[in-house]
């Protein structure tokens, strides 16, 4: 997996790495900052699919397709390591334990997507911005268990109104809610848990990559 990781390219906050339709030559391992992934819908409404978060790999499904069903964008800053996807072939070749984790973790990332599609189509507004601010808080503490009650989740309001089915005026009006009831604190665009159980509670939310069981994967190499 280091190799895959030789060379790295910047991108600025707001650049496009792939664009829907693009053909897709190369994979990519996000190495530092936040990108995110959306469809355009014929309307020129956008829904945002997944944040992504350094150690996560952008364009898998190159694996399978010739060109990105998705965009991919840069939120803040970031340090991606591109590689040729036949690497990627020759990679889970030779190391089938690795292929395995990897499966694993792509079906924990469809569960969570379901997760979120269910949300949109049976939850109250509310509980979609707090299932979305603990998960972005979660996938935040993976990468840094020093982070707490407290995190920024580097998003804005019409972003999560993306990610959510929600306008901006409506995420706004749940943020205010949430605060209102206690579950959490705003400073700037600082987000403290201040209620974590109930916020849970409230959102119905399901922490996917904490329940994760790995014990069946392949003996070491």
């Amino acid at each position: 997996m280091a190799a895959l990781e030789e060379r790295e390219r910047r991108l600025r906050r707001g650049a496009i790495l792939i664009s829907e339709n693009d053909r897709i030559a190369e994979l990519y391992v996000l190495k530092q900052g936040m990108m995110m992934s959306y469809v355009l819908l014929h309307d020129g409404r956008r829904q945002i699919l997944r944040f992504l978060f350094p150690g996560d790999m952008i364009a898998m499904s190159a694996l399978a397709f010739g060109t990105s069903p998705e965009t991919v964008m840069a939120l803040t800053e970031v340090v991606i390591s591109p590689f040729d996807r036949s690497a990627m072939a020759s990679l889970l070749s030779a190391h089938p334990r690795l292929a395995s984790a990897m499966m694993a973790l792509d079906q924990i990332r469809r569960v969570a997507l379901t997760d979120r599609l269910a949300a949109i189509g049976r939850t109250s507004a509310k509980a979609r911005v707090a299932a979305l601010l603990l998960d972005i808080r979660s996938r935040l503490r993976r990468g840094d268990p020093e982070i707490g009650d407290s995190f920024h989740p580097g998003i804005t309001q019409e972003e999560i109104g993306d990610a959510t089915g929600l306008t901006a005026v409506h995420v706004n009006r749940m943020l205010r809610q949430l605060e209102d009831e206690g579950l959490i604190g705003r400073d700037g665009g600082r987000y403290t848990l201040l209620d974590e159980q109930r916020l849970v509670r409230a959102a119905n939310y399901v922490d996917r990559y904490a329940q994760a069981n790995l014990g069946w994967l392949p003996a070491g190499e």
